[in-house]
């Protein structure tokens, strides 16, 4: 008993000697937020700022400026395009992460002309990217939006799997358009899609923040999607896109319990994933779980990868209408 007062007493001291100290290289930790207090805020945040901010140009081929309409302005607010039949469209999707279902809200300025990355895929792209914060002036509470980054140039393919901010959550709501190589070896892009999509915090850094981007900061990125590159995580031999079961475009890893803690249905759950062992198809190596690896399956005598369509059905017949292929259907 005496020893516990005796600690007790010591975290008592040093929690009151840290709290009043005022030395900057000393960090007190800060239990993260609720995700559900935290989306309250920023969803309500987000549609603050599509109500009161408009898109100065709508032209999907220039820099996309957002200002805030002045008092007594007459400009349309990016919330009047919502479920639009033309474009510009404002429109929103469901995202499950966190134990919640998140509200994504993004604006289509252009579809794009060519074909969607799926959300395993790697995209070429220009973006701006803002972060929404309040500030209180004269004592009225103001919603405002930060610039934090542009990227206009870009030579790198970003992988949309490893991205912190979930990109790949919206991104295959748009499609690459046409490029061709000028005389001075640059190269010009047209008919690309693109449009300004708005996350909540916890689709984006959350409580750590990022550089110049405070914790819980709603996120807002104007994008143009150049190019895609098909990806193969799990170095089976087939592209992620063609491992999509439902041809939804998005393929999610449901096991991590931290991040989807709400127990699923089957069919949100194993919608592409063959074999049913919490594994989609796209990240393993065994699709059909016959302890043979999809790899092997596919390849054939002499040692050749079989061509996506030419893959053998169960029974061997490779012109199977249905498609039922070995590593898309559980043989046994």
């Amino acid at each position: 008993m005496n020893k516990f007062k005796y600690y007790f007493i010591l975290l008592i001291t040093t929690i009151t000697l840290f709290s009043c100290t005022k030395d900057p290289e000393v960090f007190v930790p800060v239990p993260a937020r609720e995700f559900a207090v935290q989306y309250a805020t920023d969803i309500a945040d987000i549609e603050e700022y599509l109500k009161t901010y408009y898109i100065e140009d709508v032209n999907p081929d220039v820099v996309t400026k957002i200002s805030k309409i002045p008092t007594g302005g007459n400009q349309s607010s990016i919330w009047t395009y919502l479920n639009s039949a033309t474009f510009p469209k404002l429109i929103s999707r469901d995202v499950l992460r966190n134990g919640i279902t998140y509200k994504l809200y993004y604006v289509v300025l252009r579809e794009g002309t060519g074909v969607s990355p799926t959300s395993t895929d790697a995209v070429l792209t220009a973006y701006r990217g803002e972060y929404l914060s309040r500030t209180k002036v004269a004592e009225v509470n103001t919603l405002g939006a930060t610039f934090f980054e542009e990227v206009i140039s870009t030579l790198q393919f970003l992988e949309l799997p490893t991205l912190q901010v979930k990109w790949g959550e919206v991104f295959p709501e748009f499609k690459t358009g046409t490029y061709a190589s000028n005389p001075d070896g640059t190269i010009s892009y047209s008919n690309f899609g693109a449009g300004i999509l708005f996350f909540p915090s916890g689709l984006g850094y959350y409580a750590q923040g990022n550089n110049s981007i405070p914790a819980y900061a709603p996120l807002v990125f104007s994008i143009k999607l150049y190019e895609i590159n098909r990806l193969d995580a799990d170095k089976d031999g087939i592209f992620n896109y063609l491992e999509d079961l439902d041809g939804d475009k998005y393929m999610t890893n449901y096991s991590n319990p931290l991040i989807y803690p709400t127990p699923l249905s089957d069919a949100i759950r194993y919608a592409d994933d063959t074999d049913r062992d919490g594994i989609p198809n796209f990240q393993d190596t065994d699709d059909d779980g016959d302890g043979v690896s999809t790899r092997t399956e596919i390849t054939g005598p002499n040692g050749v990868l079989f061509p996506f369509d030419a893959i053998p059905s169960c029974d061997g017949n490779t012109t199977d209408p249905a498609r039922k292929k070995r590593h898309l259907v559980k043989c046994n």
